[in-house]
């Protein structure tokens, strides 16, 4: 979708602090940060959430798991993190292509889901 960012972050049209990247996923840190670790697991196909996926993605959304777990363990999150999926307007979505925020460290409040809404 050519006014997607995230799909314009996916194909490098627009550059990210990359954390992580091959040719189904990206990964890269969340420019407004809500925790000291803070970085999104996108998918390179355009997916508008996750209401939206397919059998035929049912690998693809294995691979944005276990890429996140890994992710975070190289970020050092070794004591647990969150992993927010917002799911459509209701669910806090505000940007309509599949992503799932991981956040932790240090000092993360309980209550972080409540603020974390793209």
């Amino acid at each position: 979708m050519s006014d997607c960012i995230f799909c314009k972050l996916a194909s490098g049209a627009i550059p990210s602090n990359k954390i992580f990247e091959d040719d189904d996923v990206l990964v890269f840190h969340d420019i407004h940060p809500v925790a000291p670790v803070h970085f999104l697991v996108v998918p390179k196909v355009h997916i508008v959430s996750l209401a939206h996926a397919e059998v035929e993605h049912q690998a693809l959304l294995g691979k944005l798991m276990l890429v996140a777990a890994r992710c975070a363990r190289e970020q050092g999150l070794v004591d647990g993190y969150r992993t927010i999926v917002n799911t459509g307007a209701g669910g806090g979505q505000s940007v309509f292509h599949l992503h799932a925020h991981v956040i932790g460290g240090p000092g993360l409040s309980p209550r972080i889901a409540e603020v974390v809404t793209y």
